[in-house]
Formats: structure tokens, C-alpha cells, sequence
């Protein structure tokens, strides 16, 4: 059952996560000063309003109480986050997620109650970073110091391998965790799975191991 979540702040991030969100089968609710910015996301969410979302009666008003969650995904202006993440708290939103510009940025809205905090850029850099050590996997994500996930291009060179015979865990100390095969994603995929050409294999494991795998 889809979720009511308010999205404040529908620049690049947040309309990238307001789209998303409807997409998957939620009520979004965009919320942004910018009447332009609020004109480019209205087709693509259930609601769209200009507002300013620093004022407590305009959020009770928009009903922000009654919704089950809010992203606040305000770009550069770190007082107009702080001061929405508050007054959301205030109004009893059960769950927040801020987007944060720096370090001290993300303590303080973790201090005034967000439920959790995200660094697109940051995370964003990290992925670049490893993208150029990793130049055959097709993405990265960050799952704690020194280990992270990869996505793995099939090609000509494993193509009708098994991962038995690949034997990924023994040679790179590396998991398999999903393989995707256009449309169907296949989770833990047996050890008799056979690749084939244009397959993304997603594995886990240390960065060094990830590094040794796709330098194969």
C-alpha cells in the first residue's frame, strides 16, 4: 500500500526523489518556493504547491501532519532545511530524511530531529572515485568503510561460465548477491546459474577484492 510522503525542495534531487516516489505508488506532495521549479514537477506528483515551507501554520494548513513521512531535499539554503526539519518534527511527521550540504550541516539537522541524513554529493563522489579503480563495473555504492557493492558487466569473457566455475567467493572472496537479466532480477542466483551476454551481475565484498575481480 503506497505511503503519503511530502517532498520539500524539488531541484535536481528532490524532484529526482518525488518522481521516484509517485512512480512507486506514493502520494508525493512537492513543495517548493520556486513557482518554476513547482511548474516542472506538477505533471509527475499527486500534488505540487508553492509555498514557504518556514512557516508553521502553511505546513499545518498543507496538511504535513497527516502525511507518514518528508524528504527535505532543499538545496543551498541550509536555514530554510534546518527550520522545515523542525516544524515537520513540531507537526509530528513520524520520519524525515534531510539532505545535507556538508558535515556540520547534517549534525545539526540531526540534532533538531531528522531521522536521517543524506549527502548526494558526497556519496556521489565516492562512486566517481571508485569508478575510476573500477572501470568494468557499471556502478558502486558505498556500504561502509573499506567495503562496498559492484555492479558487473557480463561479457564476452564470461559468457556460458557458471558461477560455479567462476567460483567468485573462492578466487576474490567476493559474493554474489543479484544478477539481472533485462527485466528479471534473479536474488542469491544459484552456483549453476549460467551468464549470458548483457547481464549485470551485482557483487559484495571488500574494495580491494571488488578492485581484483574487475581487474581480472
Amino acid at each position: 500500500m503506497g505511503r503519503q510522503i511530502i517532498v520539500i525542495g524539488v531541484g535536481r534531487f528532490g524532484s529526482a526523489v518525488a518522481m521516484e516516489l509517485e512512480r512507486l505508488g506514493h502520494e508525493v506532495l512537492a513543495i517548493d518556493r520556486s513557482s518554476r521549479a513547482i511548474e516542472a514537477v506538477a505533471d509527475y506528483v499527486t500534488h505540487a504547491v508553492t509555498a514557504d515551507v518556514t512557516d508553521l501554520e502553511t505546513l499545518r494548513e498543507l496538511g504535513a501532519q497527516d502525511f507518514d513521512a518528508a524528504v527535505v531535499a532543499i538545496g543551498t539554503d541550509e536555514r530554510s532545511s534546518i527550520m522545515a526539519t523542525v516544524l515537520l518534527k513540531k507537526l509530528g511527521v513520524k520520519f524525515v530524511l534531510a539532505k545535507a550540504q556538508n558535515a556540520l550541516h547534517g549534525d545539526i539537522l540531526s540534532m533538531v530531529g531528522a531521522d536521517r541524513v543524506v549527502y548526494p554529493e558526497r556519496e556521489t563522489g565516492i562512486r566517481v572515485a571508485h569508478s575510476l579503480t573500477m572501470p568494468l563495473a557499471k556502478d558502486y555504492f558505498d556500504v561502509g568503510p573499506g567495503y562496498g557493492l559492484a555492479k558487473v558487466f557480463v561479457d564476452s569473457r564470461l559468457v556460458g561460465k557458471t558461477l560455479e566455475e567462476l567460483d567468485l567467493r573462492g578466487r576474490f572472496g567476493v559474493t554474489p548477491l543479484f544478477l539481472r537479466r533485462g527485466e528479471q532480477v534473479i536474488m542469491n542466483p544459484h552456483r549453476e546459474e549460467r551468464l549470458r551476454l548483457g547481464d549485470e551481475l551485482t557483487v559484495a565484498g571488500r574494495d580491494e577484492q571488488l578492485e581484483q575481480l574487475l581487474q581480472m
